[in-house]
């Protein structure tokens, strides 16, 4: 577990890969933060990717620039949505990682109405 844990050690961005019903995959450059054994993500909760995550929670996640260059190798992992404090802890944690950045694109997502989803990823 730790060998798969240690890529992702200081780094700002991870690439998740999800997918489709058809079984195409889709890679999305995300923010992330690891605590234990676990990585956590957010985004829009309307977003495709929320989409097929629910449909099907196996994908695999490696870190990665912020355009999505790979920096290390896709490990397979599973997502599981996040509700209620386990959200709220994410979110803490990923402003505590991200600070003001975070915290204006938080501001301007309230702005716009836009309701947040948070994930956990654990490897299988």
């Amino acid at each position: 577990m730790s060998d798969k844990l240690e890529q992702f050690a200081n780094q700002n961005y991870f690439n998740l890969e999800s997918y489709r019903k058809s079984g195409e995959a889709i890679r999305t450059p995300l923010w992330f933060v690891q605590h234990g054994d676990t990585l956590y993500f957010y985004t829009v909760a309307h977003s495709f990717k929320v989409t097929r995550l629910k449909n099907n929670p196996r994908c695999r996640v490696a870190p990665c620039d912020i355009r999505g260059n790979l920096k290390g190798d896709l490990v397979d992992a599973s997502a599981r949505l996040l509700d209620g404090a386990e959200a709220s802890h994410a979110d803490n944690l990923l402003n505590q990682k991200y600070g003001l950045s975070k915290r204006i694109l938080n501001f301007f997502a309230k702005l716009r109405g836009h309701k947040r989803a948070a994930f956990a990823i654990t490897f299988d």
